[in-house]
């Protein structure tokens, strides 16, 4: 159980680093936007369409993870309600649903996706085609429901091996 814990952290690796590229990219790239727009007034005229992928990029990189290590904000207001087994079986429910109520708008992106693509969409400055970004989003949010569903069945049977949220 040991190597699938540590599989499943090493695989968490990879798209909080593609998010942080992102993140990155994005900054110095409105660093540069305010900074010729400012001094000689030229812009970086495919900055809102690169904002958007890398916007999209971070979001959708970074959304596994959250929902893997139960970081999503939340308002305890009835916590004070449930017993320590029933804050259990909330939680298993809750990331149960999530999981199977996400597969519907990862399926519909699929649809968008294929749309997209039979059209030839691209952005438009720099012709990248945009079904390569809905396609991403698609299958981020199929991962992020089977990461769902993997944490609820986890609580569920070991909930040792799941850390609190507050770690």
């Amino acid at each position: 159980m040991s190597l699938l814990i540590r599989f499943a952290r090493g695989a968490a690796r990879a798209p909080v680093l593609l998010a942080v590229t992102a993140l990155f990219i994005m900054m110095i790239m409105t660093f540069f936007d305010v900074v010729l727009r400012s001094t000689i007034n030229t812009p970086i005229e495919a900055a809102t369409e690169l904002t958007r992928i890398l916007m999209a990029i971070v979001v959708f990189s970074a959304l596994p993870v959250v929902s893997g290590r139960a970081g999503h904000i939340s308002v305890d207001v009835l916590d004070w309600v449930f017993s320590r087994a029933a804050a259990r079986g909330r939680d298993v429910a809750i990331n149960l649903l999530s999981g199977v109520l996400l597969w519907w708008p990862a399926e519909r992106v699929t649809v968008l996706a294929e749309r997209a693509r039979s059209y030839g969409d691209v952005t438009e400055y720099l012709g990248i085609p945009q079904f390569y970004i809905a396609w991403f989003i698609a299958v981020l949010t199929f991962v992020t429901a089977l990461v769902l569903v993997l944490r609820g069945l986890v609580l569920a049977f070991s909930p040792d091996l799941v850390r609190p949220a507050d770690d």
